[in-house]
């Protein structure tokens, strides 16, 4: 079979593996589109482990599954995660499913979403696979996992309803942020970004203003809104945005870090005026196995919709070239691989 295998960003190339065994327990799947996560082009982040095959927003059909699999059968349409939480320890119980060791250690993947077959084991297959309703198409699926960080984002800042929200980054996480606000009955929605493309698309997904970044954005806020935003959300790991976010707050407050800066890049912070106003500061990583479920209702009911966000379709063989077209926000949102394209 074919893999898109990762050497650097500017370095993917489609090579030859074998179709995983299915062993025990475990499900194959034929992928039939996965589509390039933001995290994936995060050079510091993926180069530590390459070569290796990425690709976690997936979704297919089930080829075979091994003796003990209940939860699927040859011929149901899924999308698979990768990562799933242990459902025991204490941060599982506690709600805080994607700090779980077995969440972020354990990878039930091989190889990868950029392949033409995947092997799914472990507890991903139990708790990481879901079955698609007949209405969804596999490219739509994609969107599960990415806007399942989402719902679970914006549940950690608790969003209410008529909360104005400033959304720092209009990157494809950036406007499904707009779009999940929107339908969960934000106030007015402001999207902040470098790039005047991701600004028109911002405005296009629902925001009420998107603004180039480098305005500035506190005073846009007064003018505009007339305070603060009750709800900050930093979708860039750009340090002049984590710090113009930072000062886009209003009193009560919260800060949600959804993307963080390069290892070793650090903001100087003074606390006092946080603490005295009573302003709250979040993080949120992954999506947890309930997120992912609210994610798939959300999209099969189009409370949430996505196909207008897919800018690029291409096959396996062109990996390398959907890489370098996916680092550019100018003309591009969605980057979808069709491995058996």
């Amino acid at each position: 079979m074919k893999v898109g295998m990762y050497y650097r960003n500017s370095d993917v190339r489609t090579e030859e593996q074998e179709i995983p065994a299915v062993g025990d327990g475990d499900v194959l799947i034929k992928v039939m589109a996965s589509g390039i996560c933001g995290s994936d082009l995060m050079e510091w982040y993926r180069i530590k482990r390459a070569p290796l095959v990425l690709g976690h927003e997936l979704a297919g059909e089930v080829v075979a599954v091994g003796s003990g699999v209940d939860t699927v059968q040859v011929g149901d349409r899924v999308f698979a995660t990768h990562h799933v939480p242990c459902d025991e320890c204490i941060y599982c119980l506690s709600g805080h499913e994607t700090a779980c060791v077995t969440f972020q250690e354990q990878n039930n993947f091989t190889p990868g979403g950029f392949s033409q077959y995947l092997r799914v084991s472990g507890r991903s297959v139990r708790t990481g696979l879901l079955k698609l309703p007949d209405t969804m198409s596999f490219e739509t699926a994609t969107f599960i996992e990415p806007l399942a960080t989402v719902v679970r984002a914006l549940r950690t800042m608790a969003l209410s309803p008529g909360d104005s929200i400033m959304i720092y980054g209009a990157g494809l996480a950036g406007l499904l942020f707009v779009k999940l606000a929107k339908a969960l009955g934000a106030g007015t929605v402001v999207v902040a970004d470098i790039n005047d493309y991701r600004c028109a698309m911002a405005k296009r997904a629902g925001a009420d203003h998107a603004v180039n970044a480098t305005a500035d954005l506190p005073a846009f806020l007064q003018q505009t809104c007339g305070r603060l935003a009750d709800r900050v959300v930093i979708s860039t790991g750009a340090l002049p945005a984590i710090q113009a976010a930072l000062q886009s707050v209003d009193r009560g407050g919260t800060v949600l870090f959804f993307a963080v800066a390069q290892p070793g890049e650090t903001v100087a912070v003074d606390f006092n005026p946080f603490w005295r106003n009573d302003i709250s500061f979040k993080t949120c990583y992954g999506a947890a196995p309930r997120d992912n479920r609210q994610a798939l209702e959300l999209l099969k009911h189009g409370t949430v919709t996505v196909e207008d966000m897919i800018t690029h379709r291409l096959g396996i063989d062109r990996i390398g070239e959907a890489f370098g077209i996916a680092a550019d926000p100018t003309g591009t949102l969605k980057v979808i691989i069709e491995p058996h394209r």
